[in-house]
């Protein structure tokens, strides 16, 4: 059993900006759920559109831009899927969005530096585009622990979006639900609710029983002719139980009830897990020491 993707496993430190170079050949992540991630997306349009949905009016041309160059990495590196047929009314955004598994945003420079300007986001980690859309990005981040505004993370990133040239950049986060769910939003609501309330999400018995493991895939790259940066982001949901059949659980779960074991207080209400760090960092633990073909039940 292997999982596609495991930034838990040390070589990225959460709560970092943590960019790396990536072959442009690798840009986009096509896997077996293809499919299925395409059809959850027109389902989201179709029930949800303002939720999943917005764009400033001034963003077309980009958008365009957007489409142009994702509907040319698909036809180059993934030849074999075909493109969808697409709604030419659509927003070239949205239509762009339907090809790929990825979400899409659109981020502009303006007077208060880099903001939201239009996005295609139907699979949202714990955060609401109602609430994002039009904001500049250090009010974006403002929830996250000192990354928000008059934050040194608030600055760096801006001067990083500012030398942004033709490369393209890679980033990691993870956290965990308690559900397969790829729609999972949270308003800022919601998220003081939680906070207050400490509640527990997982299974009693066995928290990694009903824990799913949410890695994001992220790449930035400045679009050439309108100088916006495309930021995508790629969601991979595992049950955390399935690390117990990897061949290598016990580094793997080791470093991630290591990470779980070095979030500070204000990291832990941010990922909402604040009541329950320790019981998935044992049950971490627990499946790091399971002897070979010995599985949770």
């Amino acid at each position: 059993m292997t999982f596609a993707h495991t930034p838990y496993d040390g070589s990225s430190q959460p709560f970092t900006i943590g960019l790396k170079p990536l072959d442009p050949a690798a840009w986009l992540d096509v896997d077996a759920h293809y499919g299925p991630y395409l059809a959850e997306k027109q389902r989201l349009f179709s029930e949800r559109p303002d939720d999943v949905f917005a764009a400033e009016a001034d963003t077309r041309e980009a958008q365009q831009e957007v489409a142009e160059l994702v509907a040319a990495h698909m036809d180059a590196h993934f030849p074999q899927l075909g493109l969808p047929a697409l709604d030419p009314a659509d927003p070239p955004l949205k239509a762009a969005s339907l090809m790929v598994q990825e979400d899409l945003v659109l981020m502009r420079k303006g007077e208060d530096g880099w903001r939201l300007a239009a996005a295609s986001l139907c699979f949202p980690s714990s955060w609401s585009l109602a609430e994002k859309f039009g904001r500049p990005l250090a009010d974006v981040h403002e929830p996250v622990p000192r990354f928000g505004r008059d934050t040194r993370n608030a600055e760096l990133i801006e001067r990083m979006f500012d030398k942004l040239q033709g490369q393209v950049v890679l980033r990691w986060n993870w956290s965990l639900q308690n559900n397969p769910a790829l729609y999972h939003p949270l308003s800022n609501a919601e998220r003081e609710v939680r906070a207050s309330d400490s509640p527990t999400r997982f299974s009693e018995l066995d928290p990694a029983a009903s824990a799913f493991i949410r890695v994001e895939r992220q790449t930035l790259r400045k679009l050439p002719r309108s100088g916006d940066i495309l930021f995508t982001i790629r969601i991979f949901l595992d049950p955390m139980k399935r690390l117990s059949e990897h061949p290598d659980r016990k580094r793997l779960a080791g470093s991630f009830a290591d990470q779980l074991a070095g979030l500070d207080p204000e990291q832990l209400e941010y990922k909402g897990l604040s009541a329950e760090r320790d019981r998935l960092a044992a049950a971490l633990r627990a499946i790091a020491e399971r002897e070979a073909g010995t599985h949770a039940t």
